[in-house]
């Protein structure tokens, strides 16, 4: 129960369609909250699958609610945090989990446009700067709260070839910079984590679909780039890094942006 008593909210906790057992990783955090104790605001912008994860919640004897919420969209943030602060009256966490790439059309820097780029800065970034922006009083007023991202790898690996997400993934790490620093005076923290290559619908799945290779075919070779025996990792590693730094456990840290990646950035390493 590491985090009992806990009021958090998880942006993105429903999932991309895809095959096999593969769970992403906004449920899989949402699932890992709930089991240590929290009550979880379970946000995605189809209601039927936040409503999903909420019942995959329940059913293990969680407590968990679904709110519909589209994250280009500031007044959706803002509602959320209210629903979350009527139910409840406080939020010591808010985990943004939503990101897009391929699916939302992004390229090389010679064949991205406009329409994408901004898209998909929409989504990855300016989502989660109006959630904060909407939540951050809450904790400031509480003096104690997390802030947690998903970014990735992606924002610090020079040869990644897309670059709405690149630089969109990139914002997020400085944005949770600047916010941890201005806001450790009133005990707020902000941590975010850079996974790596990972066994998830949104990472396989939709490149499998927009390669038309199977999605089997996808896995291979993604392991095969892992450093760490040679597999990728799972929703449930980035979900129980989320549950540490959400937790009491990491009391004394922020500003921090943790690689989950099986050895793939390590400098050195090829």
């Amino acid at each position: 129960m590491r985090m009992k008593n806990k009021i958090a909210i998880v942006v993105g906790a429903g999932q991309s369609p895809g095959e096999g057992s593969s769970v992403g990783n906004g449920r899989a955090t949402a699932m890992t909250f709930a089991r240590e104790g929290a009550k979880v605001l379970s946000i995605d912008r189809t209601l039927s699958a936040a409503a999903e994860t909420a019942a995959l919640i329940k059913k293990a004897g969680g407590v968990a609610e679904a709110f519909e919420a589209n994250v280009t969209k500031e007044a959706e943030m803002k509602a959320m945090v209210e629903d979350a602060m009527q139910r409840w009256g406080r939020i010591d966490v808010l985990h943004y989990n939503v990101g897009v790439s391929l699916a939302g059309g992004d390229k090389n820097p010679l064949e991205i446009t406009e329409e994408a780029f901004d898209n998909v800065n929409a989504i990855n970034l300016r989502g989660f700067i109006m959630a904060v922006k909407h939540t951050l009083p809450i904790m400031r007023k509480q003096q104690s709260g997390v802030i947690l991202s998903i970014s990735s790898v992606a924002a610090i690996a020079a040869d990644y070839p897309l670059v709405a997400y690149r630089t969109s993934k990139a914002g997020m790490i400085a944005f949770t910079e600047q916010i941890a620093r201005q806001n450790a005076d009133v005990g707020v923290r902000a941590n975010v984590i850079l996974p790596g290559l990972m066994d998830t619908p949104m990472a396989v799945d939709t490149r499998a679909r927009e390669w038309g290779k199977s999605r089997a075919e996808v896995a291979a070779a993604r392991d095969a780039r892992v450093p760490l025996r040679h597999k990728m990792g799972t929703a449930w590693d980035v979900a129980n890094a989320c549950l540490f730094l959400a937790s009491d456990e990491a009391n004394f840290i922020t500003g921090v942006a943790l690689a989950v990646d099986g050895g793939a950035t390590l400098r050195g390493g090829g």
